[in-house]
């Protein structure tokens, strides 16, 4: 095995199996104030984010901003910059992740109301409109897009025109799905969509993303409740010194990034990839299934991202064996997330196709006949 080939497939919901020529994208030190990598680089990442989320939008309607650190972190930015000291935040959680905002609110003293719907049960549209109808003192509504505690893609549609009619902010934590999953944000009328590079764009971790309506982040100057996480300061410097950094740049992780979002090009875009990981996902569940497993969400439910099963009721059966063997064989799979289910998960995104999946599938039943 060469020495930057990878020792097995990362099958989870990110960080993820990248290419080998994302990888080489690392190899060459980069000096942060260099023309070749700040002004060239950064812009044209900004650039095609934005063309990503809203290719049908004015030019100068969205803007991008890349911010340091893990996805939460640009989540953390987002919730801590935009949403003013009066305001008041909606968060609609079925998972770990809104939970997540929800506690981010909350270390930042920002009103909070919380519709909790469990892990196993989407938003719908109509329990928006009724909180929204009857507290009018929110300002802003924040929603996870796939919930990767489970493999649900929550349903944005509905839910992002309640939040228009209603006038609100919608954020939309689309860290999971955006890259992976067609979304238009001018469309659905999304104000602040958040990613990070480790995911469906096939990067690696480092820094997330946030897509924002300019005309509303404009108005964020001094809201922010974090020095090194104040989202317009980062957008302003980015913006006003041709892809500048407040602060040090990842630049390894960028110049990864750059490579990463040439080769969704060369693949055909979101759609192209949506469709490999779709076939990805169909192939996973209908082998898994073969071998006696069972999903945790009905078909209807799934995400193209990540899949969760029950773990089978097989008396020598432990997760920590069952992985351990798995990995041995090339494949590292997930644990379960779920409270209240006894389950694993298995991601379908990153370098992955579906004869890597055709190959999971034979590794779990050498193992399962195994133990």
């Amino acid at each position: 095995m060469k020495s930057n080939e990878n020792q097995y497939l990362l099958l989870t919901p990110g960080p993820l199996t990248t290419t080998r020529t994302v990888r080489e994208a690392m190899l060459k030190d980069w000096c942060t104030w260099d023309d070749d990598y700040n002004l060239d680089i950064v812009q044209v990442i900004r650039s095609k984010l934005v063309n990503i989320a809203a290719p049908n939008a004015d030019e100068d309607c969205y803007t991008a901003t890349l911010m340091q650190g893990s996805g939460t972190a640009s989540v953390e930015a987002t919730i801590g910059s935009v949403i003013p000291k009066n305001g008041k935040l909606l968060v609609i959680n079925n998972g770990a992740y809104g939970a997540r905002m929800a506690e981010i609110a909350d270390y930042l003293n920002i009103e909070c109301h919380v519709i909790e719907l469990g892990e196993l049960t989407p938003p719908s549209a109509s329990m928006v409109d009724e909180v929204l109808t009857q507290d009018t003192s929110i300002s802003h509504v924040a929603m996870v897009h796939c919930e990767t505690t489970t493999g649900m893609l929550n349903p944005i549609k509905g839910i992002c025109q309640t939040v228009k009619k209603h006038g609100k902010v919608m954020i939309l934590d689309a860290m999971s799905s955006f890259g992976g999953i067609p979304i238009d944000m001018d469309e659905l009328g999304i104000d602040f969509m958040i990613s990070s590079a480790n995911k469906c764009i096939q990067g690696v971790p480092g820094f997330g993303f946030i897509i924002a309506r300019r005309s509303l982040l404009e108005t964020c100057q001094g809201r922010a409740r974090s020095l090194s996480l104040d989202l317009y300061s980062q957008w302003f410097c980015m913006e006003k010194n041709t892809g500048k950094w407040r602060f040090t740049s990842p630049t390894h992780t960028v110049r990864a990034f750059y490579q990463a979002l040439q080769e969704l090009e060369q693949e055909g875009g979101v759609g192209a990839r949506f469709q490999r990981y779709k076939q990805n996902q169909r192939t996973l569940v209908e082998g898994m299934q073969g071998l006696g497993f069972t999903p945790l969400l009905d078909d209807s439910l799934h995400s193209p991202i990540i899949t969760a099963f029950y773990s089978p009721e097989h008396n020598n059966y432990k997760f920590n064996t069952f992985y351990k063997a798995l990995k041995k064989q090339g494949y590292v799979i997930y644990p379960g997330k779920v409270s209240n289910a006894d389950c694993f998960r298995i991601g379908n995104i990153g370098d992955v196709h579906k004869s890597n999946i055709e190959g999971l599938i034979r590794a779990v039943s050498n193992t399962m006949k195994a133990l």
